[in-house]
């Protein structure tokens, strides 16, 4: 009997991969502290092993669309084990699936390096909040940590709309519904315009992907409730270009004006390797809607400022950019000199940070504030 995809998930769970391939003619691949490792002792897959894995996590809906669209999302779990993203899609002729794992329990912030500004982010009645990133950044863990952290302070009723889901979320102090589209709902944005007639104080939308959806989130969160979703950019400035851009030019104004109004808070992040090479620490950058912030988002003349703005809002508001949550790393000895310079946005002003040079208080301010992030 040929090798099956439990198998090759609990092996991957053993060694800690994040991300596990499987293509016709290859070994599997797993993705281990962000670089890929094929797995040499076990066998090339053959088109028959691969389609029998595919086949053997999908549902016959599932099946039936899969045949017509050669592509499917979907979520697998192993009982006991951990919880999987799947998705499954033909390359040249044959299938290939790729898989994330997602672990059945959801760490909180300090766990995760978080900063501690999180917990007042996680505490906001009303309003957007934007985890951002690239694909693998961690996106997702961040949010179901915002979730859990609501769940266990506070009484809510929460609305989940993902594809497919993913972290799993059981009632503490809150209500929690979540709603997997394609299985609960056919479409984002039917389950959020479903969502505002089922009494939500939190929705958490899996991905800001469209001007329906968007539009729709601002709306929610300008009638009072609380909004968590994620967008595929790099940081502050260009989720706040992105989502303008979804819109038509003679919108921008009043989106610029929309968002300002309902903006709490973007979090963006990127996974760095720690120093010793065993582990990846997530350098983030953390936007807090002040007033300034605010003024900075309406007008458009001014929205260059935003990165400023963050890095001299660090000791009276938690705000950090990038580089200053880079240098905090590089001092307390979790991350390499080299690998803090090639992740960082302005290097020489890093380097000249971290050489003990800069001039003024700045510093001063950065070591204070970064100096209360016990985990870090």
């Amino acid at each position: 009997m040929g090798i099956n995809i439990d198998d090759i998930l609990k092996a991957a769970v053993r060694v800690g991969a994040s991300d596990i391939h499987v293509g016709t003619g290859r070994h599997p691949i797993f993705r281990v502290e962000g670089k890929l490792m094929p797995v040499k002792n076990a066998p090339r897959l053959t088109p028959d092993d691969v389609k029998s894995m595919a086949y053997s996590m999908m549902n016959p809906s599932q099946r039936e669309r899969f045949e017509e669209l050669y592509e499917m999302d979907l979520a697998y779990s192993i009982s006991g084990l951990s919880r999987f993203r799947v998705n499954i899609f033909q390359q040249r002729g044959t299938l290939s699936i790729a898989i994330r794992s997602i672990p059945f329990s959801i760490l909180n912030f300090q766990s995760l390096h978080l900063p501690p500004v999180m917990e007042k982010i996680a505490g906001e009645e009303r309003g957007l909040i934007i985890v951002t990133g690239t694909t693998g950044s961690g996106k997702s863990t961040t949010l179901a940590a915002l979730v859990d952290y609501i769940n266990k302070n506070k009484a809510r009723h929460i609305i989940t709309v993902e594809d497919p889901l993913e972290y799993m979320h059981e009632d503490q102090v809150s209500y929690i519904n979540q709603r997997e589209v394609g299985i609960d709902t056919m479409a984002f944005a039917n389950a959020m315009r479903a969502a505002l007639r089922e009494d939500p104080d939190v929705i958490l939308v899996g991905e800001l992907r469209d001007l329906e959806t968007m539009e729709i989130c601002l709306s929610a969160a300008e009638t009072g409730h609380l909004v968590l979703t994620t967008l595929h950019t790099l940081d502050a400035m260009e989720s706040i270009n992105r989502m303008l851009t979804v819109f038509p030019p003679h919108q921008h104004n009043q989106v610029r004006y929309q968002l300002a109004q309902v903006l709490k808070a973007i979090i963006s992040q990127r996974l760095v390797p720690t120093a010793d090479g065993k582990a990846r620490v997530p350098a983030v950058e953390v936007l807090v809607a002040t007033e300034r912030i605010k003024d900075l988002i309406s007008d458009p003349a001014k929205t260059w400022e935003i990165r400023q703005a963050i890095q001299e809002g660090s000791l009276h508001y938690g705000m950090q950019t990038f580089d200053q949550c880079l240098y905090n790393l590089y001092k307390g000895n979790l991350i390499t000199y080299d690998e803090a310079m090639r992740q960082a946005t302005n290097k020489n002003d890093l380097a000249m940070r971290i050489e003990g040079i800069t001039s003024g208080s700045s510093s001063l301010v950065r070591e204070e504030t970064f100096g209360t992030q016990g985990s870090r």
